[in-house]
């Protein structure tokens, strides 16, 4: 079970780094992508995201506690993992998809307000960036210690 727990988590991480790390920085720079477009895009692409963390996560702490996988660095990895998910879900989105709601119902006018038309980025965003690098070195440390507590049992 140790083996299947590992492979979800590395599914997971997958999707972070890909979403996280790659579309979402990209997403800007592609020709055509307006503010509004990319959040539209954004806001869309990250509540599937959420969505999706939220069953995976479920389903490797059910995997985990059933397996009950030799050591603590496993459990714990996929705690912090799990704890980083929550604080995005109920505390960081929420300020982003107001933010997101401010800039995209003023951005006439937040442009003309603004020295050269930039948008600063909020706090937020710094906080779900920092956020994400946590569950990174969790998920992947809480694969590789389910994957070889799953060859050693």
């Amino acid at each position: 079970m140790g083996a299947i727990a590992a492979a979800v988590v590395f599914a997971w991480l997958g999707m972070v780094l890909a979403i996280s790390f790659l579309e979402a920085p990209l997403k800007f720079r592609a020709p055509g992508v307006t503010l509004h477009l990319g959040l539209g895009i954004g806001r869309l692409v990250f509540r599937a995201l959420n969505a999706v963390e939220i069953v995976l996560a479920a389903v490797v702490v059910v995997i985990t506690v059933a397996a009950d996988p030799p050591g603590r660095l496993a459990p714990a990895a996929v705690g912090v993992a799990v704890s980083v998910l929550a604080t995005q879900s109920l505390f960081v989105r929420p300020r982003l998809r107001r933010r997101s709601d401010a800039v995209l119902a003023a951005r006439d006018n937040l442009r003309a307000a603004t020295p050269g038309g930039m948008i600063e980025r909020s706090h937020a965003h710094y906080a779900y960036a920092g956020l994400e690098v946590v569950k990174v070195a969790a998920l992947l440390t809480a694969g590789a210690a389910l994957q070889v507590g799953s060859v050693a049992g």
